[in-house]
């Protein structure tokens, strides 16, 4: 079984700055990438970041240039730095994990850009 936590949301102001991080657990030997996705109010889920087990990493380009998405000490552990956050990036953001095609995800973390 696989499960996925993220943390790091909340409410910033815009232009302000926030952290998120998602940490994986269970039966994960390897896999073909991490990322994260997001889901506002009202529209579909939309993919934001992701980074591949080597470390590749691609961007939507609504979020380019402002966010950065890296894994830390933990292969299996990866973090998501927003910068210049608008209010348009407002929605619950939910971290995944492709292992090879099955894909899981976690219950996700809410972020609220306003001033």
């Amino acid at each position: 079984q696989v499960q996925l936590v993220e943390s790091g949301g909340g409410l910033v102001q815009p232009g302000g700055s926030l952290r998120l991080s998602c940490a994986a657990s269970g039966s994960i030997f390897s896999f073909r990438a991490m990322g994260w996705s997001r889901q506002a109010p009202g529209k579909q889920r939309e993919f934001v970041a992701s980074i591949t087990d080597d470390g590749f990493t691609v961007y939507a380009n609504s979020v380019k240039g402002r966010f950065t998405i890296s894994r830390e000490n933990a292969k299996t552990t990866t973090s998501l730095q927003m910068n210049n956050l608008r209010p348009e990036d407002t929605a619950v953001y939910l971290c995944y994990v492709d292992i090879y095609g099955r894909y899981y995800w976690g219950h996700g973390t809410q972020v609220s850009v306003s001033s």
